[in-house]
């Protein structure tokens, strides 16, 4: 008698079980990948800000120099200071017109970092408080009046979760004191002694 071979594989049956189940599953996840997605695009632009901030700090005590953080509609020969873009400049002269210029500590602006609101973050927009310039004295405070907050938000999210507490879109804000000390921190936590709370 033949002795019959055992079965190798699997049946057309059981891979169409198999893509049902994929099918289902990410069906399922990808709202919740969407919303994942546009938090971390707002956590990195609001991170990213936030570490230019802080450069232009840490070159003010540096240099003993005022140094300016500045946001920028683009970092081209045409820049214009802006309230509402992600790009910034840190200088130690106004940049507008010269945002192309690379660092350097004798051609004007006097650049020493540039950063494009378009690197991983290009759904992001940005609200300002007090306008579109921060300067640093010499000794890390904040030189006359400057910016104050900045908000950020994804406008394909929808509103914001401290706004709307039907939506998921978790906002971010930067918020600077006078002594220069800046702070990421989100606006829907609610809780005084938690040191993500907005005060």
């Amino acid at each position: 008698m033949l002795k019959r071979r055992a079965q190798r594989g699997v049946t057309l049956i059981e891979v169409a079980i198999g893509l049902a189940i994929i099918g289902v599953l990410l069906s399922l996840a990808l709202p919740n990948f969407a919303t994942f997605l546009r938090n971390t695009e707002i956590k990195n632009a609001a991170e990213t800000t936030l570490s230019g901030i802080n450069l232009a700090r840490a070159e003010a005590v540096r240099r003993n120099a005022s140094v300016r953080f500045q946001l920028v509609n683009s970092l081209t020969s045409s820049c214009a200071l802006s309230s509402s873009s992600l790009n910034w400049v840190v200088s130690l002269d106004d940049p507008a017109g010269k945002c192309n210029v690379a660092p350097s500590d004798s051609t004007a602006p006097r650049a020493i970092q540039a950063k494009s609101g378009q690197e991983g973050t290009k759904n992001i927009t940005v609200s300002t408080t007090g306008g579109s310039t921060v300067i640093f004295n010499g000794l890390g405070r904040v030189s006359g009046s400057g910016i104050t907050q900045i908000d950020f938000s994804n406008p394909l999210g929808g509103a914001c979760e401290h706004v709307d507490s039907t939506s998921s879109m978790r906002c971010l804000r930067v918020l600077l004191t006078t002594g220069g000390q800046a702070k990421l921190c989100d606006p829907k936590v609610t809780d005084a002694t938690d040191p993500r709370y907005c005060s």
